[in-house]
């Protein structure tokens, strides 16, 4: 039997107290470590549009103005998209039905905020198309992947100027995704395979911290090569900023039926968006009288 009073007892009360002590040490310290390593990109980042319009490639107008290397199959499908536009019609735009953008149309037009794990970094987005997430705990692809619209994401933060803090994230994302998808309003279109791939580097500018850039290249066989732009964000100055809330299902009035794309007044009526457009098969309904 141990006397509780024995020095013997003290002495091995001590060492265990500085055991305890020195590992909720070590492990705070360790994770305050880890967590100073990684960036503040806190705020509201919003998307700058130099053309006044939301287009992959923000330098230039969006559909043929993006001059993206398409092959001659994938250019007949943007112009057929454009002319079936002009006639009232969607094109080979998928969000005019509400369907999401995906990957990589969704890292064109929502403001985001930026929420940085050491697991993961979460890429926080408005509209249809709400949420990334860049796994960046050191796993590789899975094998097998259910079809997304964003696709899967696997990242890593590199220290390019070696001071300490990361400054880069590295990012590849693979499919298979859900589709159709395309580029912009216009139809630009991705391949009807939905294999893409593609690998981002985000960053801030080293002359303005308050503008960040995601330099993406699309990998996809619509196009004759790998094609790079760089989109960049501008963090809003507003402490504490609006985040609106849209729902394309609540404000569309667009509707397909068969293959005629109509209108819906804002007295729920059937309206043709072209002259002379025939109306749809109403073979199961009674004429109205």
């Amino acid at each position: 039997m141990v006397d509780a009073g024995s020095p013997r007892t003290a002495i091995l009360a001590l060492v265990g107290a500085l055991a305890i002590a020195t590992s909720t040490m070590a492990l705070t310290g360790d994770a305050t470590a880890a967590d100073a390593k990684y960036p503040s990109w806190k705020g509201q980042w919003v998307p700058v549009a130099p053309q006044g319009v939301a287009s992959f490639d923000p330098g230039k107008p969006a559909g043929p103005g993006q001059q993206a290397p398409l092959t001659q199959e994938y250019q007949k499908v943007l112009n057929d998209s454009l002319s079936d536009q002009a006639r009232g019609g969607f094109g080979n735009d998928p969000t005019a039905l509400c369907y999401a953008g995906g990957m990589p149309r969704m890292m064109t037009y929502e403001a985001q905020e930026y929420v940085i794990t050491p697991e993961t970094t979460y890429i926080l987005l408005g509209g249809d198309d709400n949420l990334r997430r860049v796994i960046t705990d050191g796993r590789d692809f899975p094998k097998n992947l259910s079809p997304t619209y964003q696709g899967y994401s696997i990242g890593r933060w590199i220290d390019e100027d070696g001071d300490g803090t990361y400054d880069v994230l590295e990012v590849e994302t693979h499919g298979p995704f859900k589709g159709p998808r395309a580029y912009d309003t216009t139809g630009l279109p991705l391949h009807f395979d939905n294999e893409s791939s593609f690998k981002e580097r985000f960053f801030i500018d080293k002359a303005d911290r308050n503008l960040l850039h995601d330099v993406i290249t699309v990998f996809d066989r619509a196009l004759t090569r790998p094609w790079t732009v760089d989109k960049t964000f501008r963090r809003n100055p507003d402490p504490q900023p609006d985040w609106p809330e849209r729902y394309c299902h609540v404000t569309n009035k667009h509707i397909m039926l068969g293959n005629e794309a109509y209108l819906l007044s804002e007295d729920g009526l059937l309206m043709p968006t072209r002259k002379d457009q025939p109306p749809p098969d109403l073979q199961f309904f009674t004429p109205a009288k």
